[in-house]
């Protein structure tokens, strides 16, 4: 959907790792950085990003590994055999998720008629990410650039919902919670 503020269109399906363990132990983070040419980020709600792939942090020992489809697909069989050893999860999550993103000046105030997060660019910039709920839906929120642009992390089950909700705000009706 276009409008002259926003933009909001389904991203192609990338590849989705979700990656847990212990980022205190070295040997865990060496393992890590030698697969994806990064360490995992310990702090909360940011982005790690080497080349096309992005590491979003969504807990202390958790995070989510997002790589275009033609270069990831086995980037979890690949994290796997590296932290053969170690206590950890390397999950393809790729099917789980619809991938939606929102652009252009007015996309923070579109995302606040359903974000309880202070989107506020010296708060919420590129770089981080968050989850968080957007109309009642778990998501995880990426700013990607100063835009702004963002990507919404949706479970596929919920993506019809969430797209026909962010319509429904751009087009500036106050949509229902």
């Amino acid at each position: 959907m276009v409008d002259a503020a926003v933009t909001l269109h389904e991203l192609p399906p990338p590849t989705l790792v979700n990656l847990r363990g212990d980022a205190g132990d070295p040997a865990f983070v060496a393992a890590v950085t030698a697969v994806l040419g990064m360490p995992p980020t310990s702090t909360a709600n940011s982005v790690a990003k080497s080349g096309d792939l992005d590491l979003l942090w969504l807990g202390p020992d958790e995070w989510l590994a997002v790589a275009p489809a033609e270069t990831g697909g086995d980037l979890a069989q690949r994290l796997d055999a590296a932290l053969q050893g170690f206590h950890h999860s390397a999950c393809d999550v790729s099917e789980s998720r619809v991938i939606l993103e929102i652009a252009g000046p007015e996309a923070r105030a579109v995302l606040a008629q359903g974000i309880g997060l202070d989107l506020h660019p010296r708060v919420f910039g590129p770089g981080r990410c968050a989850q968080t709920v957007l109309a009642r839906v778990p998501v995880i929120l990426q700013q990607i650039d100063d835009g702004p642009r963002f990507r919404l992390f949706v479970r596929a089950s919920f993506a019809p919902y969430i797209e026909k909700w962010l319509k429904i705000a751009i087009s500036g009706v106050a949509p229902a919670v």
